[in-house]
């Protein structure tokens, strides 16, 4: 559409509106950004990812704790064997407390856990004789580690570092996903209102030629055919005019949910017919999206998690723990006199325990084998997303030099449709040639226009798409994600 054209049409349409407010494609794409409700969603997915990764480091680090039964209080009756055999039925009121102060640390490096934990008891027959004791673990020093087994914290450190990478970058993808679909909205707004404001040019036209091939047929000078067939094209452009005003409040609906506005005040378009002047070379966008795209983060940790679940495997058939702890503990009528370090009152635990399979028919072996089965498919079907990921660059770079050369094609055959039209009109007024002919060059200066809206939709949809693959504007050359 040329730009005189398109001056004259929207200011049209403003003079008949009052503030109405004027949008440029920068400024949907802003709103987008900051107010729709995908961007926000994009900004909570993100937070919880970032609480995800705290969670993770929280993990490796020392967890104090207190725990206990304050109290624990019972009264029944138990039954008791004397020396003679015989069962005699007693009462039984008895308190059981007990407090437990912990301060645990994961050992990342060999999986394991050390702890410290000082621990106090009171019991308390209530029943007969009122009886109080103490028992007080004044410090007990445990160690538990499992030995030839998968150790979790070890990959985690591995996988989650990437994970939390990813989804920095991932957001910013989203971001820029969030301004491909405000660019789509856009065209679809603005291809509704380029429709209403044609249809509208169209039906003044035709209500114009109708009023002319009427009074000639008043005079004779025209044949009822043709009068009932520019009347038909009137009729079509009323029809015409009220499917774009249709279309025009739906798409303008559409647009304003997505971009979160809910002012109900109306507002026009601008064509955005700047195209940034900027060469990409296939090469470094390639370069770019290596470096700065979270799927090629997301490569790297998929084939870690592959080969943990191999790790994982190979490790479960062998369960082995061992567990020590030394310490030292008393006990006594009062409180006080539990807490009294006596050397010769030590507590030491040692233990071993271990479970291993001797016969289980092939199972462990099924679950490596699987686990390597799917680690190579894993393999495989990566090095497939690379190259088709690697491919969508190159064809989207050389497709932005082809949609250049399309906007100005396009562009220029609107305004030479433009000129052939207000020829074909002026002939038409003077009888030089017939209604069809007139129709005939109106259809195309309307595909013509529609044409070039195509030509710019499709150059910012891939300017846009090449930004999210890649993370990087190449008309302004800088990172759209700078890792830190």
């Amino acid at each position: 559409m040329s730009r005189p054209l398109l001056l004259i049409l929207f200011l049209g349409i403003a003079a008949t509106t009052n503030a109405q407010l004027v949008y440029t494609l920068s400024d949907i794409i802003l709103r987008a950004k900051s107010q729709s409700p995908s961007a926000k969603q994009a900004e909570t997915r993100k937070e919880n990812r970032y609480w995800q990764y705290r969670s993770y480091r929280a993990n490796y680090n020392p967890q104090l704790s207190l725990f206990g039964t304050l109290p624990n209080y019972r009264k029944d009756f138990i039954q008791n064997t004397l020396d003679d055999g015989t069962i005699v039925f007693q009462n039984r009121e008895q308190t059981n407390s007990i407090l437990n102060l912990g301060l645990q640390q994961p050992i990342s490096f060999t999986g394991g856990n050390i702890s410290i934990n000082s621990r106090v008891r009171q019991f308390d027959d209530i029943s007969g004789e009122a009886l109080t004791q103490w028992n007080a673990t004044v410090v007990n020093v445990a160690v538990e580690q499992p030995l030839f087994g998968f150790n979790e914290l070890k990959w985690d450190k591995r996988t989650e570092p990437l994970r939390f990478e990813e989804s920095k970058r991932s957001y910013v993808e989203e971001m820029e996903f969030v301004s491909r679909e405000a660019v789509e909205r856009f065209f679809n707004y603005l291809d509704a209102q380029v429709n209403l404001q044609i249809a509208e040019f169209n039906l003044a036209n035709n209500d114009t030629i109708y009023n002319i091939e009427q009074g000639r047929y008043n005079i004779g000078t025209t044949s009822e055919d043709k009068l009932l067939q520019v009347e038909l094209q009137l009729l079509r452009s009323r029809q015409d005019v009220a499917q774009a005003r249709l279309d025009l409040e739906t798409s303008q609906l559409d647009l304003r949910t997505f971009i979160g506005n809910n002012d109900d005040t109306p507002f026009e378009l601008v064509l955005p017919e700047n195209i940034p002047d900027f060469f990409v070379d296939p090469t470094a966008a390639l370069t770019h999206a290596k470096t700065n795209r979270a799927d090629f983060i997301a490569f790297e940790r998929r084939r870690l998690e592959a080969e943990r679940q191999v790790e994982e495997a190979r490790r479960s058939r062998f369960q082995t723990t061992l567990a020590a702890s030394l310490g030292y503990n008393n006990s006594g009528n009062a409180f006080d006199e539990s807490f009294n370090l006596d050397p010769n009152k030590n507590q030491q635990i040692f233990n071993v325990s271990l479970f291993v399979p001797i016969v289980d028919w092939g199972r462990t072996k099924a679950q490596t084998r699987t686990a390597m089965a799917n680690k190579q498919l894993n393999d495989y079907v990566i090095d497939q997303e690379e190259q088709n990921f690697e491919q969508e660059i190159i064809t989207l770079v050389r497709q932005l030099d082809v949609l250049r050369t399309q906007i100005e094609i396009s562009q220029k055959s609107d305004e030479v449709a433009q000129k052939r039209y207000d020829v074909a009109q002026n002939r038409y007024l003077i009888g030089k040639i017939d209604i069809t002919n007139l129709n005939i060059a109106l259809t195309e200066k309307d595909n013509a226009k529609r044409s070039y809206l195509a030509a710019l939709r499709g150059f910012w949809t891939a300017y846009y798409d090449l930004r999210r693959l890649t993370l990087f504007d190449f008309s302004s050359n800088q990172l759209l994600y700078v890792p830190g």
